[in-house]
């Protein structure tokens, strides 16, 4: 049988039925439906889902998962050389993350933990308090540590 249940896709994928309802709602994968109105879903199903979980892994938003498999060609599923195209693109984005995550770590041993990142003597985040004129908040965390998760 070529087409899978929902309760299949969700046991082979890991991921729960309601995540399955989910990205179909937001276009990320597509399903049939029977007469009695029971999705189905194509075997390729499951490659396009271990792509939105590679995706989410490297923290994409989901317009951006959409765009992403939107450059993927219907009806097959994505080969090596899909996965590897997508994945280089990604590669910025993951270097972007590695690059605050490291100055995030490095610069622990000054952080008391206050939260505001806008005190002057602030060395990971806000040096010379540059960011306190602003208001509070922090202002000079790098945008790859800012994204809302999810």
């Amino acid at each position: 049988m070529d087409a899978l249940s929902i309760g299949e896709v969700a046991a082979r994928s890991g991921l729960a039925p309601s995540a399955l309802r989910f990205y179909e709602q937001e276009g990320l994968i597509t399903a049939s439906r029977t007469a009695g109105g029971a999705r189905r879903y194509p075997r390729s199903v499951l490659r396009r889902l271990a792509v939105v979980r590679a995706a989410r892994n490297v923290g994409l938003s989901l317009p951006e998962i959409r765009a992403a498999l939107a450059t993927l060609p219907e009806g097959r599923p994505p080969t090596t050389d899909d996965w590897a195209r997508l994945s280089s693109d990604w590669r910025d984005r993951l270097d972007e993350q590695i690059a605050a995550l490291e100055q995030l770590r490095d610069g622990l041993t000054s952080c008391i933990g206050c939260g505001c990142l806008s005190l002057d003597r602030c060395a990971l985040s806000n040096p010379g308090d540059v960011a306190g004129t602003g208001g509070a908040g922090a202002r000079w965390l790098r945008p790859a540590l800012r994204r809302a998760p999810g």
